[in-house]
């Protein structure tokens, strides 16, 4: 039970971002749950690629395969996030995570499912945090 009451804020964040569709993705840093500016950052998509110093907003353009991020910056580790767009519909695959417990008649369950695509359409999240472990 302490393990969901700890898992939901990262949870809720997750189900909580979803795509304008306009090409425009916000950069953003992190480390221990305080966010940071000033790290060096490759965006990549099949469509290019964009340096960016953290926090940047990227005129991506139309989605068109994995959104890869790398981020460096001196006293962290350098972290890389890849991500799929978002399907351009809601018909499109999804992957999903569950989280359940309890015991008896009492229980307790939370989930919630990604939409994803992997190739041309859809769109990105509009905002992406990169969590940077210090060194």
């Amino acid at each position: 039970m302490r393990f969901a009451a700890l898992l939901l804020p990262l949870l809720l964040t997750a189900c909580a971002t979803s795509g304008n569709g306009d090409g425009r993705v916000s950069v953003a840093t992190a480390s221990n749950g305080q966010e940071f500016g000033g790290a060096n950052c490759s965006v990549t998509t099949n469509s290019g690629s964009w340096s960016v110093l953290t926090p940047a907003t990227v005129q991506l353009g139309g989605a068109n395969g994995e959104l890869r991020i790398i981020c460096n910056k001196p006293g962290y580790r350098t972290t890389e996030l890849r991500l799929p767009p978002y399907a351009p519909t809601s018909s499109g695959s999804r992957v999903g995570l569950g989280l359940g417990g309890g015991s008896g008649a009492v229980g307790m369950g939370l989930g919630f499912s990604v939409p994803i695509s992997s190739g041309g359409g859809g769109y990105y999240p509009p905002r992406v945090v990169v969590n940077m472990a210090p060194q």
